[in-house]
């Protein structure tokens, strides 16, 4: 099986297809580098296509300290993977956990993103109910710790962010909560206690995210709550950012609407290749 190996020697287990500009996918909590498949079967017609499932999630190693989940190893494990792989620059496609890490690519190494595609993201930004959030993301890893995996994908199959799938695709909504079963329950709990409960919230990032260059593609379900005003903000501050909302739909949107979410992030990496996905204009903003 192939494996990249992180700075902490975690092995990274990754699949590749197609062959051309690179294109990196970086998967949710509640996913791994299965649910790219639609993205992998479709994008690697025209370019060299990696999915790789985090830290935590089988086949990679599943470390056993939460220490070593948090948000700066996850995003450190994207470029490993890429060092790995002797890929110097790529588009980096992200849904929602796999979006703050695209996003910390372009902070914090932007020299290695070509493009950031930042579908679903920041859930659990709001400062107004940080302490609230983490606090559930500590009872969430409890209770994979508690039950197992088996039954938290039982009891949350039904989270409101997950019903537009479920009204749309009931047989892919069943696939995707039994693959969630499937998940290491340690490494869900590492994860939801370290990367989820302690990440930034994108909204104390405000000057760092303005002097990000890369283009970048946002992508939204209007049904997806809990995301849209971070989507809206990242808008505005994103200097290369465009933005989309998809009607009737909530956070799974490679899954949910693959043939809408392939045609936009087609369509975004063609306009970046070409050059034509610059910075806005400053004629077309609103004086305050």
């Amino acid at each position: 099986m192939p494996y990249a190996a992180a700075k902490d020697n975690v092995r990274l287990y990754f699949e590749e297809a197609g062959s051309g500009t690179p294109i990196v996918f970086l998967h949710e909590f509640a996913a791994d580098h299965t649910n790219w498949e639609p993205q992998m079967r479709y994008f690697s017609r025209g370019h060299r296509c990696i999915a790789y499932s985090a830290r935590g999630y089988t086949p990679s190693d599943v470390p056993v300290s939460a220490e070593v989940y948090t948000y700066e190893y996850f995003y450190t494990d994207a470029l490993a993977v890429l060092d790995h792989l002797g890929i110097a620059k790529a588009h980096f496609v992200g849904l929602s956990m796999g979006s703050y890490s695209s996003l910390q690519v372009g902070l914090n190494a932007a020299d290695r993103a070509l493009s950031m595609t930042l579908a679903a993201v920041g859930a659990g930004s709001s400062l107004d109910n940080l302490d609230a959030f983490r606090a559930q993301c500590r009872a969430n890893a409890e209770q994979y710790e508690a039950i197992g995996s088996v039954e938290v994908a039982k009891v949350t199959r039904e989270a409101p962010s997950r019903i537009p799938f479920l009204l749309k695709d009931p047989r892919g909504h069943a696939d995707f909560y039994a693959a969630l079963a499937r998940h290491d329950a340690r490494g869900s709990a590492n994860t939801m206690r370290s990367f989820q409960g302690k990440r930034p919230s994108i909204y104390t990032m405000t000057e760092a995210i303005r002097r990000v260059p890369t283009p970048a593609l946002i992508l939204c379900g209007d049904e997806d709550d809990n995301c849209i005003e971070p989507s809206l903000f990242l808008k505005q501050h994103l200097p290369a950012a465009g933005l989309s909302l998809f009607p009737k739909s909530g956070h799974v949107l490679n899954l949910e609407e693959p043939a809408l979410f392939n045609e936009m992030v087609e369509r975004f990496i063609a306009l970046v290749e070409a050059g034509r996905w610059p910075v806005r204009d400053p004629r077309s903003m609103v004086a305050v």
